[in-house]
């Protein structure tokens, strides 16, 4: 599939989910029954037509959208609108929701969790970013547009930091426009602001593979690409960044305990218990846009934590990550979150009654 950010006629082309080759392929009978699966693109054009297949035929088909916009006040016309479309042309395979250049995925990612209408029909496989190579460390300098300003305080968020932060894969495209040693830069800033998103590089947006890269992401029920190794503040970019910690394993009965830990964390921007140090962060000195872990139970089990914003899930799985044999890990990606991830540590470590 060509992703060409200059391309401004046509639907995106038309995908037979059974020609898909290699180990994420599955036949219709292995996919999931009665769920389809949809990936969120960002920095694509949203004014293209979305193109389904009945028959033998192509049709196209509009999603409109109350003035061309899913997120914030108009989410319940965005849902009608898909709903509708689903119903009208039957069983869908994918769908994949391009937003404009200046959308936040951050607004539309929750919808496809909290909305039962959907629950049963549609899930989020993943969030892909498509990012300028030639331009995009200009963008990130950039004063931040109007609709941002005012709603994210500390340092200078551009669209283009809240894209890049909220990513499962991000697409690098332009890299034959750039040098090698541009290239590495590039590729530097981006993994500073999300150190856990998959990173393609193409030119004339050509993706080589779309499973596993487009379609078939399973980024919110597999975190088995997901780089867990400890990281600390990067500054090659101050407004946004990744940091990731450990604790040890913990018993099945502190599972809740995490979950009123994510929620102090996500609903109220503060760090449990109080914090006794002043270099733990206060109330609105941070601000969480993903966050990915692996609890690793004492009784064996292991539990997989997702996050957007405010939205997160906390979910039993059978499939265990090569990392989480020995510790419980955690990874963070916001604004504010500081140098040192001892401060986070402890603050997990002691809601679940470990001792540093």
């Amino acid at each position: 599939m060509d992703f060409n950010d200059s391309d401004e006629e046509g639907p995106p082309e038309l995908v037979d989910m059974n020609s898909l080759e290699g180990p994420h392929a599955k036949t219709p009978a292995e996919r999931k029954l009665n769920r389809v699966p949809i990936t969120i693109v960002t920095a694509i054009d949203i004014e293209k037509s979305i193109t389904v297949n009945k028959g033998r035929e192509q049709v196209e088909e509009w999603l409109e959208l109350a003035n061309g916009c899913i997120c914030c006040s108009v989410r319940d016309t965005g849902v009608a609108a898909i709903e509708s479309l689903m119903e009208r042309q039957g069983t869908f395979d994918y769908i994949l929701l391009e937003t404009t250049g200046l959308a936040d995925p951050g607004n539309i990612a929750p919808l496809f969790w909290v909305d039962d209408g959907l629950g049963s029909t549609i899930y989020l496989d993943g969030i892909v970013t498509l990012v300028d190579g030639k331009n995009i460390l200009r963008l990130l300098d950039e004063p931040a547009p109007p609709e941002i300003q005012g709603i994210h305080h500390g340092q200078v968020l551009t669209t283009a930091h809240l894209q890049i932060s909220h990513a499962d894969v991000i697409i690098l495209n332009k890299s034959d426009l750039i040098t090698p040693a541009e290239l590495e830069k590039v590729k530097e800033r981006v993994t500073s602001i999300n150190g856990v998103a998959k990173i393609i590089v193409t030119d004339h947006s050509k993706v080589p593979n779309l499973e596993g890269t487009v379609l078939e992401i399973h980024a919110y029920d597999n975190l088995t690409d997901v780089d867990f190794s400890e990281k600390g503040h990067s500054h090659l970019d101050p407004s946004i960044s990744t940091l990731s910690f450990t604790i040890d394993k913990i018993a099945p009965e502190s599972v809740p305990k995490v979950d009123v830990w994510l929620r102090s964390l996500l609903w109220e921007q503060q760090l449990l218990p109080k914090p006794a140090s002043p270099s733990l962060p206060t109330m609105k000195d941070f601000e969480i846009h993903r966050l990915k872990g692996l609890l690793c139970l004492t009784d064996g089990g292991t539990r997989i934590i997702q996050g957007v914003q405010e939205v997160f899930e906390i979910i039993e799985t059978d499939n265990r990550h090569p990392s989480a044999v020995d510790c419980c890990k955690i990874v963070l990606i916001g604004r504010g979150l500081g140098t040192d991830s001892g401060p986070w540590r402890e603050s997990l470590q002691a809601c679940v009654g470990q001792s540093g």
